[in-house]
């Protein structure tokens, strides 16, 4: 039964002020235990589950340039990730990571903070999506390895990959629980809620996107790391929905949706928390919510992407017209098809994308800086690199639709901070 336990606050960290450092009283939350637990959808949900459900399979089926190149399910995959860094207050945008990765790959401190931790966040998802195969496991390893990368050259790297052994809260002061808004399960409890929470994801006993709502949520609410939860919890969505063979190939950017919804998101999250027996009308009337509100995110960006991947495909047509006539099999057509894997590249990345020379690569980006798709860059200290500025537009321009509440800029303004569109 979920219950809120009872607990002394000491003074164990130490506070700029007497009422910092004052003992206190505070109550840890104990959510029940997932495995084997019934849980009823209601008529309504159930509907909407099956029609996200239905939208995501036939994104990942009719998709052709997604599909066909791989270019644009990375780029939404960077994008999801993009979008759950910023719901942690990580504040990057597409252009800036873009060249963050490129110093990267050269081999170079990109000396930008923020933009290294969100590529750890990139590094995370395409590990775990990777690893996690249909009808496969997900284990407590699993995600301690997610975790990990996530951290990886990060402030926070000693935490990477490592349960808890310390109380952490949410909201309220920095320096004890006694104001927090809401306080996980003591840190000796966590162990015993991941196993609970990774029998559950291997169930198949409900649909697979009621299974992941539910299994963030619970994720959430354990909140087993020092720091990277939120992330972590969001990778885990993912890979629930990768387990049950839904959205093998594209990774529909819902974390874009639940940053816009931010509110609802937090309150939806508190409303699983509910205290008493899990058949109790407050528990199933919050499961309900909470899965309602994923399937509506689902939804949404699965028709936010479609847009998107009609708009690169459109995009690729022109940079074709504009380069003329060339063989089937050109450095310069394939580039222009993994493009949008790599919006800003070297000519070195360029020839790994394509599979070409190095100096063949050089000329397929000489042929499409002349026809004014790629536009020459510096970055790191002063490596020379290339950008598709028209693709990080349209990017860009997602990016903003899904950050309006009625998915469209024209009839409501972005409800959070976005990237600004040029000229």
């Amino acid at each position: 039964m979920a219950h809120l336990e009872k607990r002394r606050w000491e003074g164990e960290v130490a506070g700029p002020t007497r009422r910092d450092r004052r003992p206190c009283d505070y109550a840890a939350y104990l959510p029940d235990t997932l495995a084997g637990r019934l849980f009823v959808i209601d008529g309504d949900v159930a509907a909407d589950i099956t029609d996200a459900e239905t939208a995501l399979v036939r994104l990942d089926m009719t998709a052709a340039t997604l599909a066909d190149t791989e270019a644009l399910a990375r780029l939404l995959l960077r994008a999801e990730c993009v979008a759950s860094s910023r719901i942690e207050g990580l504040e990057v945008g597409g252009r800036r990571l873009l060249r963050a990765d490129a110093a990267r790959q050269l081999g170079e401190d990109p000396r930008d903070v923020t933009a290294a931790e969100v590529l750890g966040n990139v590094d995370a998802m395409v590990w775990g999506v990777g690893t996690v195969e249909p009808d496969g496991l997900i284990t407590v390893e699993t995600l301690l390895e997610v975790h990990r990368r996530l951290l990886a050259g990060t402030r926070l790297e000693e935490h990477g990959g490592r349960i808890r052994d310390v109380q952490n809260w949410i909201g309220g002061s920095a320096h004890n629980p006694c104001s927090a808004e809401f306080v996980p399960p003591p840190p000796e409890a966590v162990a015993g809620l991941l196993d609970d929470l990774v029998t559950f994801c291997n169930d198949d006993s409900l649909p697979a996107l009621a299974q992941a709502a539910v299994a963030h949520a619970q994720f959430e609410t354990v909140h087993p790391f020092v720091d990277g939860n939120g992330r972590t919890g969001r990778v885990l969505f993912h890979l629930v929905m990768r387990r049950r063979g839904v959205g093998l190939r594209v990774l529909a950017p819902v974390s874009l949706v639940l940053a816009t919804w931010s509110r609802d998101y937090v309150g939806g999250l508190m409303g699983t928390r509910y205290v008493g027996a899990s058949d109790s009308a407050e528990a199933h009337a919050g499961i309900n919510r909470w899965v309602a509100l994923f399937a509506s995110a689902c939804h949404r960006a699965v028709e936010d992407t479609r847009r998107f991947e009609e708009r690169v495909r459109a995009l690729q047509e022109s940079w074709h017209e504009r380069v003329g006539p060339v063989r089937r099999d050109s450095a310069v057509r394939l580039l222009i098809g993994a493009l949008p894997a790599a919006p800003v590249l070297t000519t070195a990345t360029a020839s790994a994308l394509i599979g070409r020379s190095f100096q063949a690569a050089g000329q397929a980006v000489d042929q499409l800086m002349d026809a004014g798709v790629l536009a020459q860059i510096t970055v790191g200290r002063r490596n020379r690199a290339f950008e598709a500025p028209e693709l990080i537009e349209t990017f860009t321009a997602l990016e903003r639709q899904l950050a309006s509440p009625e998915g469209d800029t024209r009839i409501s303004g972005p409800a959070r901070r976005v990237p600004q569109r040029r000229g």
